[in-house]
């Protein structure tokens, strides 16, 4: 009897069981999305450390639905990932669970998953994926055989990952490395698509440092594939991708911007991007109409983009692009532009070309970019706004033109305020304009910029922890404390402040820099006529000036020996009682142990100060 019911148990027992767990499949199906959610992540737990549970959920057709779900883009990112996060925990079960999820194609739908821009699903993707490929029954050409998504979910993860991309490179597959075979997926008679993602993976490699910018495989392959996916046959969607590829690759090295510059003519197929849409007369079809104004904004983004790479650091190359045709026109045009995107590409492409002396002379100042740049500066989101106030640092160089319009146009109050943002660079970049506008400015001016900044911000930002504030801070006091009558007359009413601000600054953890700019301060203020009464007064100050003559660091001695020169001139009144002071406190011994020196601009520093106390 026992052995007639033996069967019939085990099949209830087993039906019973799978029924308790159709109710978890069941919910995947509720027309309620948060019904849903629920529904994955209580199936989720349920799954968890019981492998029974995995079983029964795959037989009862969990897998294709919360596939199906992780493809949704009406999905929400939660789901998707809460999905992926399941799909992950059935697969850390038996072989035979990652053979059924195998079979329900889920690499495929994971490797798109990568190209999500959510970070949480990406990963979740990720994990799923890494326990389906370290199981013993995946086939590993598997991840090959999807080509496209494969390549896609290379240039996903390559993407500013040094640590990926060189590992990538030195992966073999059938015996060949990886990037050996994104090379052939370059060759023209591949799809566009395969040729475009290609590049894109050779690209993020190489921008991550996995390889070499003068590899062959970067300037006589990935290069030239880019350059010709800019051309006009290609079509607008792939000459997007194309240039803004194309731009980053290029972005920061010198050798493959000018290899690209002559490269088919790019700089003026360039010039193209900016035709569209063509005019309504030439198009009767309403559709070409609208992918044309669709691509408009895009195209013109692209192309400042690409502009920007090629103009970074070569004079000849910005003067090339200067002079395509309207150039100057279609920038200023593009700062105005309703496209946020656009308005930035377009802003990069002016900071990239302001760094030519000889075009701010000319072309910026023919055109007054300064007027919409300025216009830009009044109302836009943070990385708009530091692109432009590094253009308007170069537009207020003091040669120039444009310099004196911006002063007028109400710079200093705008330049003051970005002192204040959160932003650490717009801090810096608000701090630089006004540096490059206090040099060799003329009184009214530095007044200006004093008040504007009040010294309490003056100082606030010379406690900054930032030392790139802090060095353009006192770039700033340095090129305010110039010419005699401008030190005399802000010394004598900021006077106190200053010479505290110095003394804390020589005082604290500062690097060489740092210090040596503050001596330098220092050295102006002793040029000044009744300035150098506050140095000659403070006896504080002399003994670190004392104590930087003598420092380790021939710059900080060198700083150092220019404050004592300027107090101790002898054509200056009072100099006799200065340098007796001096001579008193130490400073004649140090002197003659420097014009001993083996460094010859102490050498000669020190001797010529000593001739001060001889004449």
């Amino acid at each position: 009897m026992a052995c007639v019911l033996e069967t019939p148990l085990r099949m209830s027992v087993l039906s019973e069981v799978t029924a308790s767990s159709r109710h978890y499949v069941d919910r995947l199906f509720d027309p309620d999305p948060q019904k849903v959610l629920q529904g994955v992540i209580d199936m989720k737990n349920a799954v968890i450390g019981n492998n029974k549970q995995k079983a029964n959920l795959i037989v009862l057709g969990a897998v294709p639905r919360l596939l199906y779900l992780l493809q949704q883009e009406t999905s929400s990112t939660e789901l998707r990932t809460e999905c992926a996060v399941v799909l992950g925990s059935l697969a850390m079960g038996t072989e035979n669970n990652v053979k059924s999820l195998l079979d329900c194609h889920i690499i495929p739908a994971l490797l798109q998953g990568l190209l999500s821009p959510e970070l949480k699903f990406i990963e979740a993707c990720l994990r799923c994926l890494r326990t389906i490929f370290t199981s013993p029954v995946t086939p590993e050409e598997l991840l090959y055989t999807v080509r496209m998504q494969a390549l896609k979910c290379f240039s996903v993860l390559a993407f500013e990952n040094p640590q990926v991309s060189m590992t990538l490179v030195n992966v073999l597959v059938d015996g060949e490395l990886l990037p050996q075979i994104f090379v052939k997926m370059l060759q023209r008679d591949k799809p566009i698509e395969m040729q475009l993602t290609s590049a894109k993976c050779l690209t993020y490699m190489c921008r991550a440092g996995g390889i070499q910018t003068d590899d062959n495989c970067i300037v006589l392959k990935t290069l030239p594939s880019l350059v010709r996916m800019c051309s006009k046959e290609r079509l607008l969607e792939e000459r997007v991708e194309g240039a803004e590829t194309l731009a980053y690759l290029i972005e920061t090295d010198v050798e493959l911007q000018r290899i690209a510059s002559i490269t088919d003519h790019l700089i003026a197929m360039l010039s193209d991007y900016f035709k569209y849409p063509s005019s309504v007369s030439a198009i009767t079809d309403i559709k070409r109409l609208d992918h044309d104004l669709k691509h408009a904004h895009e195209l013109r983004q692209a192309a400042f983009k690409l502009y920007a790479s090629l103009g970074a650091n070569d004079e000849d190359i910005r003067k090339k692009i200067i002079e395509t045709e309207n150039m100057m026109d279609r920038i200023v045009n593009g700062l105005s532009e309703s496209s946020i995107k656009v308005r930035l590409s377009a802003v990069r492409c002016l900071h990239s070309l302001s760094r030519s002396v000889q075009q701010l002379r000319t072309s910026f100042q023919d055109h007054a970019v300064w007027k919409p740049l300025m216009k830009v500066l009044q109302n836009a989101p943070d990385e708009v706004l530091v692109v432009a106030s590094s253009t308007l640092c170069n537009l207020l160089l003091e040669f120039s033109p444009s310099k004196e319009p911006i002063l007028e146009s109400g710079a200093i109050e705008l330049l003051c305020s970005l002192t204040q943002s959160e932003n650490l660079a717009l801090r810096v970049n608000g701090i630089w304009a006004l540096m490059n506008m206090a040099f060799q400015a003329e009184q009214k001016i530095k007044a200006d910029i004093l008040q504007g900044l009040s010294t309490e911000q003056l100082f606030q930002l010379l406690s900054d922890s930032d030392v790139n504030v802090l060095m353009k801070t006192l770039g700033l006091l340095r090129n305010l404390l110039s010419t005699r009558p401008h030190i005399d007359q802000i010394m004598s009413t900021h006077g106190k402040q200053i010479m505290q601000a110095v003394t804390l600054i020589l005082e604290g953890e500062h690097n060489i820099e740092v210090k040596e700019q503050t001596l330098c301060i220092l050295a102006n203020i002793a040029d000044g006529t009744t300035a150098k009464e506050l140095i000659m007064t403070n006896d504080d100050i002399l003994q670190k000036i004392k104590y930087y003559m003598s420092h380790s660091n021939a710059k900080l001695q060198l700083a150092a020996m220019f404050c004592i020169s300027n107090l101790i001139w002898n054509e200056e009144e009072g100099s006799q009682e200065r340098q007796d002071k001096l001579r008193d406190i130490g400073i004649v011994d140090i002197l003659h142990k420097l014009s001993q020196s083996s460094d010859p601009n102490l050498c000669d520093k020190a001797k010529t100060a000593l001739q001060q106390y001889l004449a």
